[in-house]
């Protein structure tokens, strides 16, 4: 397989952007891989690690560096012509909109701020093993920060959160996917309503599913902080939770406040429940996969699900009555195939009282991790690091799940393949057309799932929804209804009964 290479020299983009550039050129024929990085030793080792070819690259951190593999030269020539135009974009890296004589790039925070000065938000997503510093930089300016970058270590996110705190300042991240600030999607974001519902999220697809079943509802959201992924552990101790919880409290456009994690460190949630008391406002809290406490403030109410969440904050009854469950004559197994992970942790919780025993690299259960062989029931968060690494994240790149699609169809038992599809900012822009030839192909397992997204995202709710029923999938109005029909499919158990 021949390797070719496109380096360019001191340009960055951030990894959304990156991300879709590599799912961009691997949608094109004759191209077998593609990657698009910033060359850090780290990614520079992830792409080893991964098997992609660097002889001969000499690269530097502060490179942006594309690899594309194919046995098709030609293809691999255009793909990089494609990618040099996409970077390019027919001006000069520092040279911002507006043609010749237009006011050059800030190539540095300070620089920035001087040219913003009203601005009081930085925005971090650079490789991770300089993305606190540049997170410390901002704090040290002023600055609020979202550190959308991964791979930052513990310590560097405690350290942060300690300077945020000491200094007033919100810390979102590090591996904050999502925030909206102000009406203003940040991340992997969906563009929703204006309202009074402001939330506090330690999990990206979890903040973005309740918005959007609020926006779905009629209702919208004042603000959604993200709080990344590690925020609720013992370590970090909910620093940047407790502070978002208390934002909202003395925002008075935030009436209502809905708290959304997997389940916190046991001291980190008598802290949240103190703290939710103290807000002076309804507070709905859902933890997914947790237990509500016996002992809770009076103004605070706990949902099982997302979708229980949504309808608690808006005062209404949630998606409604769920559709019926078709039969898979003689299957009994459901394989769900996720690109959010609290997604994932969530279907799993809502199916596990019908199914029994679910095998996931997210489980609910640590005796129930999954080890790469065949399991009853088996539910894989693709979106974890472990499928991410020189990868286009799920969420952008549909064709490893299109993939597994096929293999678990191809499986005697499986009655039911479940999937979220994730629509915003920075996700795939047709998600519906890269899912509908899998889904069409099936000829005995059902496809379950949910949209998450609203009218106003660039792929437009109602339209995917449309085009994925046609092609033949069972809809849900929520991640949790589709875990649920799923669970039915496999268990053989219909409306009026087992089958």
């Amino acid at each position: 397989m021949a390797v070719r290479s496109l380096l360019r020299r001191g340009l960055f983009r951030d990894s959304v952007t990156l991300m879709q550039l590599a799912a961009a050129l691997e949608s094109e024929a004759g191209i077998a891989r593609a990657s698009a990085v910033m060359a850090s030793p780290a990614n520079l080792a992830m792409l080893r690690e991964n098997g992609v070819a660097l002889a001969g690259i000499e690269a530097r951190a502060n490179d942006l560096l594309v690899i594309v593999e194919g046995d098709d030269g030609q293809a691999l020539g255009g793909a990089l012509d494609r990618a040099a135009a996409m970077l390019d974009g027919g001006t000069r890296p520092d040279a911002a909109p507006g043609g010749e004589g237009a006011p050059a790039r800030p190539r540095s925070l300070a620089e920035a701020v001087d040219a913003a000065p009203d601005a009081t938000l930085a925005l971090i997503s650079c490789p991770g093993e300089y993305a606190a510093a540049e997170a410390m930089k901002a704090l040290r300016l002023g600055l609020d920060a979202m550190v959308f970058s991964d791979h930052v270590s513990l310590e560097d996110e405690v350290a942060l959160k300690r300077e945020a705190e000491r200094r007033g300042r919100l810390l979102m991240g590090p591996d904050c996917g999502t925030a909206i600030v102000g009406g203003v999607p940040l991340g992997f974001a969906n563009r929703v309503r204006r309202g009074a519902i402001g939330i506090v999220g330690a999990s990206g697809t979890g903040l973005q599913q309740i918005a959007c079943l609020v926006d779905r509802q009629g209702a919208g959201i004042s603000h959604a902080i993200g709080a990344g992924g590690r925020d609720l552990s013992r370590e970090v101790g909910g620093t940047t939770t407790l502070r978002g919880l208390a934002m909202l409290a003395a925002d008075p456009g935030t009436e209502r406040i809905v708290l959304v994690s997997k389940p916190p460190d046991k001291a980190v949630m008598r802290r949240l429940l103190d703290a939710a008391g103290a807000a002076g406002k309804p507070v709905v809290a859902c933890f997914v996969g947790a237990p509500p406490p016996p002992e809770r403030p009076t103004n605070l109410r706990f949902a099982a699900t997302l979708e229980d969440a949504a309808a608690l904050a808006t005062g209404t009854t949630g998606p409604g009555a769920d559709p019926p469950a078709p039969r898979a004559a003689g299957r009994d197994r459901v394989v769900g195939l996720f690109s959010g992970g609290t997604l994932c942790y969530e279907a799993q919780a809502v199916a596990a009282p019908l199914l029994g025993r679910i095998l996931s690299n997210a489980p609910l259960d640590p005796r129930d991790a999954w080890d790469g062989k065949a399991g009853r029931h088996l539910m894989l968060d693709l979106g974890d690091d472990a499928y991410t690494s020189g990868r286009p994240h799920p969420m952008i790149d549909y064709r490893p799940r299109v993939e597994r699609i096929g293999d678990a169809a191809a499986a005697p038992d499986t009655a039911a393949i479940l999937v979220d599809v994730v629509l915003g900012f920075g996700a795939h822009g047709d998600p519906a057309a890269a899912l509908a030839p899998a889904i069409r192909a099936l000829d005995g397992p059902v496809a379950v799932g949910s949209v998450c997204g609203t009218e106003a995202d660039p792929q437009c709710l109602s339209r995917q929804e449309a085009a994925l029923a046609d092609a033949g999938m069972v809809l849900a109005g929520s991640n949790a209804q589709a875990a649920r029909i799923a669970a039915r499919i496999a268990a053989r158990i219909a409306d009026g009964g087992e089958t």
